[in-house]
């Protein structure tokens, strides 16, 4: 193993790590080409650069890269954290930090010297996270639902009118809670609730703007 090898290797890397950032680019994700691109070439590089090195010292790989791999396996954790993000009840950013994971896996595997193997990884990746997305948007998944309906206290909807007209339009109710503001005299309701049924977020949306007592509401969808 000379240079050369750990610059082909390298070079690899970026490429294969900078397709699969293409795909996350387009669907506008923070972590995107030059992410991804980085990630895969560092990885390598840091395997190459100490396989080369053994070779170079020792004249044969008498020790190994474990601890290298190790290495960025816990390092890369941290990036991928960075990625995941918390709006409101629901939380982004889940696939991009596992495939910023794969990767880096994917910067290993080249690294190493396995080029077909991380070549079929890299398309593999593509084809799942492409192909993945549309059979997960047809799949049928329960949307839940955070609501937070607000009354003036001398107007306010009984708890099992607000209910009835919840369930009325597919909803289960998981629970109830209140809140009293100070100043305003706002009587609030807020609830969790679920269902089958895609569209019925939006029909509850619609009920509750027909009914001129609701002073103001949030209905917010919760998706992992």
């Amino acid at each position: 193993m000379d240079g050369w090898d750990v610059i082909v290797r390298t070079l690899a890397a970026l490429v294969a790590g900078g397709v699969i950032g293409i795909e996350r680019s387009y669907h506008g994700r923070a972590a995107g080409l030059r992410t991804y691109a980085l990630v895969c070439f560092g990885s390598a590089l840091l395997v190459a650069g100490a396989q080369y090195e053994l070779f170079s010292t020792h004249g044969a790989a008498s020790g190994d890269v474990t601890r290298v791999i190790q290495g960025i396996v816990t390092g890369i954790g941290f990036l991928g954290a960075g990625v995941i993000v918390k709006e409101g009840f629901t939380v982004r950013g889940l696939t991009t930090a596992a495939s910023i994971w794969v990767a880096s896996s994917i910067g290993v595997v080249i690294g190493a010297g396995s080029y077909l193997p991380g070549a079929v990884a890299s398309a593999v990746t593509l084809i799942a996270l492409a192909s993945f997305r549309r059979l997960e948007d047809r799949l049928p998944t329960q949307t839940f639902v955070h609501l937070d309906v607000g009354f003036e206290r001398g107007a306010a909807m009984p708890e099992s009118q607000l209910r009835a007209m919840i369930e009325e339009h597919g909803f289960t109710v998981r629970e109830l809670s209140y809140r009293l503001g100070g100043r305003s005299q706002l009587l609030e309701y807020r609830t969790v609730a679920w269902s089958g049924d895609p569209g019925s977020a939006r029909r509850l949306q619609e009920a509750l703007l027909a009914h001129p007592e609701i002073v103001h509401f949030r209905l917010a969808p919760s998706r992992d």
